[in-house]
């Protein structure tokens, strides 16, 4: 036989085997309950008929009473005398409804001539009138009425009893009780006592199948159990007074093989006996199973490795959805196994086809999920494709699909409302297609009063969206032409007012950017002029210094002009290295309190001999008492230092210079005040950029870093310094936190 087809056979005889074998684990699980741990006494079946016949022995043999017994116990309370006066309104409402009733058809008899007819509906009428005003008079009149509609409740228990006589008789025949009343000793039994002998001779383990002991029966009628819940019979029964009663009740060994009970106790037996024959021979399938498809198995199922390319083009969710489905199915098939043998035993040759057909089902779905199984076991040893195939379900898409739709809420909103708009106007063209043409007036209705709007609307939205795409690819292109127009409030709007925002971000980063080369070059220009001149001057006097006759005065000279020189390009290169680390950030703070009033006191002394050689006129402005800031001193000095340098190098002369220092809102403000002799730029802030001097000429000795560098301390102190320009006024102020 080819090697092949006769795996096939070995991998169908594997998966009929495990199908049958795990329909018994499966019958095991699911009735294990009720065929192992316990047995027919206890279950719910069984105690289901004992209920029943306790409530029925209740009400037809311990607290029965005859029907006349039990209307003489009615009672009516006030209560239920003004509820069924007033159940339908007070007495104006009551008979103007009545009218109301009558009115349509009365008016019918005597437009037709029908005086007969007319006059019984009057008479009709005028009794129920009459009868409705007599209740609101006499409460015994009510009373008469109430009774008897209770006595009609009565009579329907009564006759439900009837109707349920035959099964209390067959429930009776199997359960055999002996009942004694301890206060009056009375005996309830349906026992037939031998003389000589007593109940115990016949309730025993011998004579009883079951047998249970009462010490105290509840005097508990539940005849809903057996027949609908009447609050009359329910109300009167339950005044009796309970008994004592103490006794057995017991499932009689004697009792008739067709009688129900014994019926369903056989049933059971069977069941039971079928269950562990059919448990046995599942264990002995799976342990063939086992054998079987120990070599062969992986051989069979790596037959269908084929398919395995296109298995991996469904979404993993699919992939489990049908995981998912095989199993279901699978042990619906197998409770379809389970059944043939537990619950349809007596007809079990006759279901042998339905059980073929089951195992042949379970077989082939227990195959195919297995066959899945092994094409997912892939993921095992590749954690990362699994994480992959994840971020690609139809769940995940979905799920982003939502989320990406709602990002901006006003468009899904809006993409909501419209869908629904849409949707409810198909449902309701085929509701009128199906209604019939002659409702068409609708269709037209809602054409041009929702229909023909929204499709505007939408055709309007789409064409401001193309307006607003194509001046995005306009942008996207360099050409940033003219703004959007925004119109109204809506999502597309505002992302309108976004371009409009991004065009005019372009425009000035084009700006800054041309500002920054521009700067970058006057930069590289300055510092070129800057370290050029002193290093041009230490050149030329080094060249002079090696004349061989030059004489003491003139290479003393030039020895003070190198010396002068070559300290002057160290200051630049100082200054350049200390602005560049004070704009990085890149340096240390050494903050403590420090009297800013004393502090700037010690920066105008160290400038005191050049200020009083100057022709400036200095006006200083301080209060009285100390004020704190909390700073690194000798960085704040500093930047005193390179401003009252500036104010001696660019002040114009013969002037007043004015400095200032006050303290308001927790802040110290502290302002340079001066005119300047040279023309400065329109713009103020370029005055901060390094190498940058207030003399285009650059004749005089500052290096341009300056403002650069205070301004930088400054910073890093969390403060902030401003310059202002008004004409030839040059006003520098500095805001610092003040020390609590």
């Amino acid at each position: 036989m080819d090697t092949k087809l006769k795996s096939k056979y070995v991998f169908a005889a594997w998966v009929l085997l495990m199908a049958f074998g795990l329909s018994g684990i499966f019958s095991l699980l699911t009735n294990s309950s009720r065929y192992v741990q316990g047995n027919y006494f206890q279950s719910q079946e069984f105690n289901s008929q004992m209920d029943q016949f306790i409530a029925m022995l209740n009400v037809y043999e311990l607290y029965g009473m005859p029907k006349a017994e039990m209307k003489k116990q009615i009672t009516v309370t006030d209560e239920e005398i003004e509820e069924h006066r007033t159940r339908y309104g007070n007495l104006a409402e009551q008979i103007s409804n009545i009218r109301m009733q009558y009115e349509d058809q009365i008016q019918v008899a005597n437009d037709t001539g029908n005086k007969a007819v007319e006059a019984v509906l009057k008479k009709e009428r005028d009794a129920k009138v009459v009868d409705i005003t007599e209740n609101f008079k006499s409460d015994e009149y009510v009373r008469a009425k109430v009774v008897k509609e209770k006595e009609k409740k009565i009579d329907e228990f009564y006759k439900g009893l009837q109707s349920y006589q035959r099964e209390f008789n067959n429930l009776e025949g199997a359960f055999k009780y002996y009942l004694k009343d301890n206060a009056t000793g009375e005996v309830y039994t349906n026992l037939t006592i031998s003389t000589g002998k007593t109940a115990s001779d016949y309730l025993n383990k011998k004579e009883m199948y079951y047998l249970q002991d009462y010490e105290n029966l509840q005097n508990n009628y539940m005849y809903e159990i057996f027949m609908p819940y009447n609050e009359v019979a329910e109300e009167i029964l339950r005044k009796h007074k309970d008994r004592e009663l103490t006794g057995q009740i017991g499932l009689s060994m004697h009792a008739s093989e067709k009688n129900s009970v014994i019926m369903n106790y056989r049933d059971y037996q069977k069941g039971q006996t079928l269950f562990f024959g059919y448990l046995l021979t599942s264990i002995a399938a799976l342990i063939a199973s086992y054998f079987l498809g120990k070599r062969k198995l992986a051989t069979v199922v790596g037959a269908f490795d084929q398919w395995k390319p296109f298995y991996r083009k469904i979404p993993l969710d699919v992939r489990i959805g049908i995981l998912l489905t095989t199993l279901f199915f699978l042990l619906l098939s197998m409770s379809l196994i389970n059944q043939q043998f537990v619950y349809y035993h007596e007809n079990f040759f006759a279901n042998v086809i339905d059980l073929i057909v089951s195992l042949i089902v379970a077989a082939s779905l227990l195959a195919f999920g297995w066959i899945q199984l092994s094409f997912l076991s892939e993921y095992r040893n590749d954690w990362p494709k699994l994480v992959e195939d994840m971020k690609t379900t139809i769940v995940a898409k979905s799920y982003h699909a939502i989320v990406n739709a709602f990002f901006i809420k006003s468009i899904g909103f809006q993409l909501l409302i419209l869908l629904g708009i849409v949707f409810a106007m198909g449902m309701l063209f085929v509701a009128v297609l199906v209604a019939g043409v002659g409702h068409v007036i609708v269709i037209a209705f809602a054409f041009g009063v929702v229909s023909l709007p929204l499709f505007i609307l939408i055709m309007s939205k789409a064409g401001y969206l193309n307006k607003v795409l194509t001046h995005t690819e306009e942008l996207a292109a360099g050409n940033l032409g003219a703004n959007i127009p925004v119109k109204g409030k809506s999502a597309i709007a505002r992302h309108a007012a976004n371009i409009n925002d991004l065009r005019t971000a372009v425009n000035v980063s084009n700006k800054e950017q041309a500002k920054s080369e521009r700067l970058k070059t006057e930069l590289i220009t300055n510092v070129s002029h800057d370290l050029r001149t002193p290093l041009t001057s230490i050149i030329t006097y080094t060249e002079l210094l090696k004349t061989p006759d030059l004489d003491q005065e003139d290479r003393a000279s030039y020895i003070e002009i190198l010396d002068r020189k070559s300290k002057r390009l160290k200051v630049l290169i100082d200054d350049l290295f200390e602005a560049t680390k004070m704009a990085s950030g890149n340096i240390e703070l050494h903050k403590e309190k420090v009297d800013i009033n004393q502090l700037l006191q010690q920066a105008l002394a160290e400038h005191n001999e050049a200020l009083s050689q100057s022709s400036l006129q200095l006006r200083v402005t301080q209060p009285d008492h100390s004020i704190y800031v909390y700073v690194d001193g000798q960085k704040i000095w500093r930047v005193f230092d390179n401003l009252i340098g500036n104010i001696l190098k660019y002040a114009l002369e013969n002037t007043r210079v004015y400095i200032s220092v006050k303290a308001e809102h927790n802040q110290v403000v502290l302002l340079f005040k001066n005119i300047t002799k040279y023309e400065l730029g329109d713009d103020q802030g370029e005055l901060f950029e390094r190498f940058k001097r207030g003399d285009q000429s650059r004749h005089t000795e500052g290096s341009g870093l300056g403002l650069a560098i205070a301004k930088s301390i400054i910073d890093l102190h969390g403060g902030s310094l401003e310059i202002e320009v008004d004409g030839d006024l040059f006003k520098v102020t500095i805001t610092l936190d003040q020390y609590a």
